[in-house]
């Protein structure tokens, strides 16, 4: 396979985690979409970094760090999906709004 194939994958998980996060209104979902398009810049990292002259492990060292970046993000925004849901019975982030005070 060549770079072109990983590339066009990972711009098609790129834009299905965009119109994940435009469309939902369910915190839940909208974590899914922040996940594949940080899922799609891992793909894009270590696939440069094999297709390329650069040294294969820094694709992969980056895509450590995006994935302790994620872990990181989901722990933080479960956190707060669950003080959402224990305040007012909802998910929806339209609802949210007694958050922003």
């Amino acid at each position: 396979m060549s770079l072109h194939f990983y590339l066009v994958i990972g711009a098609i998980l790129f834009v299905l985690g965009i119109l994940s996060m435009v469309t939902r209104r369910n915190a839940i979902a909208l974590l899914m979409g922040v996940e594949l398009v940080l899922n799609s810049a891992n793909l894009n990292f270590v696939a440069f970094a094999r297709f390329t002259q650069a040294k294969p492990i820094e694709g992969q060292v980056m895509s450590i760090f995006i994935i302790i970046l994620a872990a990181a993000e989901a722990a933080v925004a479960l956190a707060i999906v669950m003080n959402l849901y224990r305040q007012q019975r909802s998910i929806q982030v339209d609802e949210a709004h007694e958050l922003q005070g």
